[in-house]
C-alpha cells in the first residue's frame, strides 16, 4: 500500500465506528477467552495502564509500520513482538502521551516527528494486568530508529501491504506463560510471529483500512 494512498483514508479513519471485540477475538488465544468472561468489564481487576503506538511512515514511497522484538529478560513479554510503548506515568497528562513518550524512549521517534491520528480499542493483558490503550499515529518521513538497547533487541519494519495480505495470517504452536504448546492465532511475516495483544490491535487496524479501502 502507498504512503500516499494510506493518507487519503486517515480522515475516513478518524471518523470510523470500530469493531473492537469482533476484530480482537479473530486473533484471541483459546485459553485467554477462557481466563475472561466479559472481556469489557475491568470493575473488579483494577489494571495496571499502558499505551503503545502503531507509527506508521513512508519507505521507498510505500506505508510500513514499525514493531519491536523486546529484550530477553524474566518479564512474561520476553523477546515478544510489539508495537513501542509503555506504562503510563503520573506524570504523563493522558495515555497518547505515554504511548508517543515511551516509543521516544524505545526508538528514538520524537513526538513532534509524530502525528496521532486517533486512538483505537484498548486490550486487557491478563498475565500481566495491564490494560493498553493503543495509538494510530504517522511519520511523514521515513524514521531515524534508534533502539534502548536495554529493552529492544531490535526494530521490525513491515510493509503495510503485507499486514492486507491474508497470507500472512496462520496459527502457530508456542510456549506461553500459560501452558506449553498451545496453538494461537497469529501474523507470520517471516521469521516474525505476531501473537496476542499486538495481533489483536494488528487486526483492528488491518480490519479497519480493509472497510475502507475501495
Amino acid at each position: 500500500m502507498k504512503f500516499e494512498e494510506f493518507k487519503k483514508i486517515i480522515p475516513l479513519i478518524q471518523e470510523f465506528s470500530l469493531e473492537k471485540l469482533d476484530s480482537h477475538q479473530k486473533m484471541e488465544p483459546e485459553f485467554r477467552r477462557k481466563l475472561l468472561k466479559n472481556p469489557r468489564d475491568y470493575s473488579d481487576i483494577t489494571p495496571k495502564k499502558a499505551a503503545v503506538l502503531m507509527l506508521v511512515f513512508p519507505k521507498n514511497e510505500e506505508a510500513h509500520i514499525v514493531l519491536i522484538v523486546r529484550k530477553k529478560s524474566p518479564d512474561v513479554h520476553s523477546s515478544q513482538m510489539a508495537f513501542p510503548g509503555g506504562k503510563h506515568e503520573e506524570a504523563d497528562d493522558n495515555y497518547d502521551e505515554t504511548a508517543l513518550r515511551e516509543t521516544f524512549e524505545e526508538i528514538g521517534v520524537h513526538q513532534y516527528r509524530v502525528h496521532l491520528v486517533r486512538q483505537f480499542s484498548e486490550v486487557y493483558i491478563p498475565v500481566s494486568n495491564f490494560l493498553v490503550y493503543p495509538f494510530l499515529g504517522i511519520a511523514k518521513i521515513e524514521p531515524a530508529f534508534s533502539i534502548c538497547p536495554d529493552e529492544v533487541e531490535s526494530i521490525v519494519e513491515i510493509p503495510l501491504k503485507m499486514v492486507l495480505d491474508n497470507q500472512y495470517l496462520t496459527t502457530v504452536r508456542i510456549d506461553t506463560s500459560y501452558a506449553q504448546e498451545v496453538d494461537v492465532p497469529a501474523f507470520k511475516f517471516g521469521p516474525y510471529v505476531v501473537w496476542g495483544a499486538t495481533a489483536m490491535m494488528l487486526r483492528e487496524l488491518k480490519d479497519t483500512i480493509e472497510d475502507l479501502i475501495p
